[in-house]
């Protein structure tokens, strides 16, 4: 029974193995394994007789293979060579079945500040561990493509890793989709701004300030982006309890820019009004930055889109317009 069990287990590994994001196809088998009655010097003992592919982790299972415990390497030799493993080891410890997604069991390791994962079976049998070496490179991995679909390139995770190296014929093609989207967007932005036009005549120092305003917009939704992309897949708190921080954020940032802005604009162009009107302006642009930074990821999301995929392109558009209008607007109401 035991050994038609491996057999199973086995062949399960070597499938997810050929998974390019799941656990198993990081997990190293040859680890150091005890029980825990045995006591730390007889552990320690045992080290040194077998040659492992990793012992960054000493894995305590019971005598059927049933994981029940980890300890670190430097626990044990910090730890009373008399004492019993079943004392000094981390029981119910954080583990992964081997189709878990790579970028999870990275969560894992970090959250419980743990230099290796336990990979087990859906029996909770030990199959190994995703060592610390494999962790770095999942998150190098996660990084890269995460930095290449937050700007648009690519649209699968083999593409985006591989971007620089793909001809320049396909690299336009992976980039030019979203770019001719912003420059429609950049058109309706411009359209928005000539309908501004008589108030601008009047007093061009309010085109002084677009620049700016479009830019902390978009650096504030890009933080938010950047938040968003990863977290939301790993937050357990609800949509409205996201949007409704973030949004705080944004205003309560908005608002400290405000007011370092706000004395420059008066004593320099000196115009009260306008340097109500672009402190304001700032106010709720950074608010609606940060919320629709926060949203438009979960959206996608929910579209069966990967959140990361285009959102920071598409959010610039829409934050650039909205900042545009909120400011032409405000700047309607008090300068003139």
């Amino acid at each position: 029974m035991n050994r038609r069990k491996t057999e199973s287990t086995r062949q399960k590994l070597s499938i997810f193995r050929q998974h390019f994001e799941a656990a198993g196809r990081y997990l190293v088998a040859s680890v150091p394994r005890a029980l825990p009655t045995e006591t730390v010097a007889t552990v320690c003992a045992n080290l040194s007789k077998q040659a492992y592919e990793n012992i960054e982790l000493i894995c305590v299972t019971e005598p059927t293979g049933k994981l029940v415990g980890v300890i670190s390497i430097s626990e044990l030799f910090a730890a009373a060579p008399d004492a019993h493993l079943d004392d000094v080891m981390h029981k119910n410890p954080p583990y992964v079945y081997p189709e878990v997604d790579q970028e999870r069991v990275a969560s894992i390791a970090l959250h419980h500040r743990h230099n290796a994962v336990a990979v087990v079976d859906h029996h909770h049998f030990l199959l190994g561990t995703v060592p610390s070496d494999a962790l770095m490179h999942i998150l190098r991995r996660e990084h890269v493509e995460d930095l290449h679909r937050l700007v648009g390139i690519g649209r699968e995770s083999d593409v985006a890793r591989e971007a620089l190296e793909l001809p320049p014929l396909r690299r336009v093609r992976h980039r030019l989709p979203w770019l001719i989207i912003g420059l429609l967007g950049s058109m309706m932005s411009a359209l928005l701004v000539s309908s501004f036009e008589a108030e601008l005549t009047r007093n061009v120092a309010i085109a002084f300030f677009v620049p700016g305003l479009v830019y902390i917009a978009d650096a504030i939704g890009t933080q938010s982006e950047a938040v968003a992309v990863r977290g939301l897949s790993l937050s357990q708190a609800n949509l409205r309890h996201l949007v409704r921080g973030e949004s705080r954020t944004g205003m309560i940032i908005g608002a400290i820019l405000g007011l370092l802005i706000f004395p420059f604009v008066w004593i320099f162009f000196a115009d009260f009004n306008l340097a109500i009107a672009v402190s304001l302006s700032l106010i709720i642009a950074s608010s609606i930055a940060s919320t629709i930074g926060m949203v438009l990821p979960w959206l996608l999301q929910r579209l069966g889109t990967d959140p990361a995929y285009g959102s920071g392109p598409l959010a610039t558009i829409i934050q650039d317009i909205l900042s545009l209008l909120v400011y032409f607007l405000i700047v309607s109401m008090f300068v003139f």
